[in-house]
């Protein structure tokens, strides 16, 4: 037992120990874990309630999760998803490479393009690319003033599955634009001049320096910009797209079950929706393998040492 000692020094007597053993112990934050508690539980009865509304109908919406027009939508929103992600990250890295350009006019253009994504909404742009053949009516390859060399009608190649793909590649590509060049200057100064220094190629630097370093950096914003990319798939019912949104309207549209259908894209959303999140935790963990700031090593028990004797 150790002697508590106040603040002049002198070591306490047996009434004051006897006086400080029998304060009260306070307990911080007790009150507020009761209360906080007590809010959890009536959070979790409030959405147990109102889950278990009548009006969720949730025998139509087990009847249709798996009906051939909802997987037919769920198939379109996953290989649109896929294609989007894939040609626009192609524009994304092309751009991001005329964003680092050393002429002007490249880093100008690829700034106007940013600027465009940002500034436009998704719907807007695809509404706009549906509507393009009342602008440009056929669209071809030449030289101004001269016959075209090839020439197509602008609704032949506009159509609702290329208007969707064109909006949201467009879209994504300017957003990984920018997360690709957050992830080449995230690559200290100094790796790039020690790979020119070494005479390395620019592929060999990318692949071997730079470009591992910059993985581990794009890969949070990337996954969000994917999950979001996959959300953003249903804004295509606008233009009336066969996508999983559209097709669940156009089954309310007959049924007049607004609800449970509703739900049953607010679950296929939500499972596939956690899929990538998934795969972004584990992609994440695999790269982060050798960076994690949190210690493995385990604490080892030091004994004394021996005493030296002369």
């Amino acid at each position: 037992m150790q002697t508590t000692t106040p603040t002049g020094g002198a070591p306490a007597t047996a009434p004051e120990r006897e006086r400080i053993a029998a304060l009260p112990i306070r307990r911080r934050f007790e009150a507020v874990r009761w209360i906080m508690s007590a809010a959890g539980i009536l959070l979790v009865l409030f959405v147990v309630d109102f889950l278990l509304s009548p009006g969720w109908k949730w025998h139509i919406v087990a009847e249709y999760l798996f009906a051939d027009q909802v997987l037919a939508g769920v198939r379109r929103t996953l290989g649109l998803t896929v294609l989007s992600l894939a040609i626009g990250s192609l524009i994304g890295l092309l751009v991001c490479a005329a964003r680092l350009s050393q002429y002007p006019l490249l880093r100008a253009a690829a700034f106007v393009y940013i600027w465009v994504v940002r500034a436009l909404p998704i719907m807007v742009v695809m509404l706009f690319i549906f509507f393009l053949a009342a602008l440009v009516p056929t669209l071809g390859l030449g030289i101004p003033g001269l016959p075209p060399l090839w020439e197509v009608d602008t609704k032949q190649v506009v159509t609702q599955f290329g208007s969707a793909l064109l909006g949201l590649s467009l879209y994504f590509g300017g957003k990984a634009a920018e997360i690709f060049r957050g992830g080449y200057l995230a690559v200290g100064a100094g790796q790039h001049e020690a790979v020119r220094a070494l005479g390395m190629t620019p592929w060999t630097a990318l692949t071997r320096v730079s470009g591992p370093q910059a993985v581990r950096v794009l890969i949070p914003p990337m996954a969000n910009e994917v999950v979001t990319m996959f959300k953003n798939t249903s804004v295509v019912t606008v233009i009336g797209y066969g996508e999983l949104l559209t097709m669940v309207q156009k089954v309310y549209s007959q049924t007049g079950e607004t609800i449970p259908m509703l739900a049953v894209a607010c679950v296929w959303y939500l499972a596939l929706t956690s899929v990538l999140m998934a795969g972004q935790i584990w992609l994440e963990r695999r790269v982060g393998r050798g960076f994690d700031r949190r210690s493995h090593i385990k604490p080892v028990d030091l004994q004394p040492a021996e005493p030296v004797t002369a």
